[in-house]
């Protein structure tokens, strides 16, 4: 461990982890709500929609949050097909109309029977039983993929195959959910993650989930965090894919094994707002 390093990062986590962070970026967004069905429904539309610029994300979102009348939960849960009009024009860059309806169809059909987004990241397929217990870790521990990036993986390869289940799938809504087992960074989902399970004093992340813990996280490696990583050696891999945010993610634990992804806000703020790799020259460690 590079102990200059740590207390450099460790003091940029405490820059960025504030609640000032909130105002330009998409974790704005479920941070409107208060229900907690509210908060992770737009937290993972606002994940989904995460590229391009800041800006429009917000943006986006809010006009999809008004189509939704202002209430995301309670239009998914009662609204009838003609009120499903009005989001026929909602598109994003390569997100478009049919994707829109899908995630309404998924969220309707998990809502029915769970209380709770975090039981569709769960590893047994979901019970017809609305709050059935279903969520071993011991057992999960034990399977392979383990080794490829423990609970975390687990969670996101469950949890594209369950989002893909449905009989009214349309085979190009799958490019907008990605898994460790494509070799994908799943650099939203893992975002997702983080928004759902950290928690701390700071309010940024919600920390709402328990199933998973903040040790157990991957770090989310978006283009930002990446350039960063690299000048800092904490990636050595050429590729960027799931084995590189597993490298990642790895380095960091270093640092702090019980919370690795807070340095995330340092990574990314230093790509992002002080354009380290590109402006910012970088301190030797």
């Amino acid at each position: 461990m590079n102990d200059n390093l740590k207390a450099f990062l460790d003091q940029k986590v405490s820059q960025y982890n504030r609640p000032e962070f909130i105002a330009n970026d998409p974790v704005s967004i479920p941070h409107l709500f208060t229900q907690k069905q509210d908060i992770e429904i737009m937290g993972f539309w606002a994940a989904t929609l995460a590229w391009g610029q800041r800006v429009t994300i917000i943006n986006k979102c809010k006009e999809l949050i008004t189509l939704m009348d202002g209430a995301p939960y309670d239009f998914i849960i009662n609204h009838q097909d003609p009120d499903l009009k009005k989001l026929l024009h909602f598109k994003h860059r390569t997100f478009n109309d049919i994707d829109t309806l899908y995630f309404i169809s998924f969220f309707r059909q998990h809502y029915e029977r769970f209380d709770s987004l975090e039981d569709a990241f769960m590893p047994k397929p979901p019970s017809p039983l609305k709050g059935e217990p279903n969520f071993n870790k011991a057992a999960i521990q034990e399977l392979p993929l383990q080794g490829a990036g423990g609970l975390a993986a687990v969670a996101l390869d469950h949890f594209r195959s369950y989002f893909i289940s449905l009989p009214d799938f349309p085979n190009r809504t799958k490019k907008h959910v990605s898994s460790p087992s494509q070799k994908s960074t799943c650099k939203r989902l893992c975002m997702f993650l983080r928004w759902m399970v950290r928690k701390d004093e700071q309010g940024v992340d919600f920390g709402i989930w328990n199933k998973l813990q903040p040790a157990d996280l991957i770090c989310p490696c978006d283009l930002h965090v990446d350039r960063v990583a690299r000048k800092l050696k904490l990636i050595t891999r050429k590729q960027t894919d799931w084995q590189t945010a597993l490298e990642l993610t790895q380095n960091l634990r270093e640092f702090d094994p019980l919370d690795p992804v807070k340095y995330d806000f340092a990574l990314f703020g230093l790509g992002i707002e002080e354009r380290w790799g590109i402006e910012g020259i970088l301190p030797e460690f």
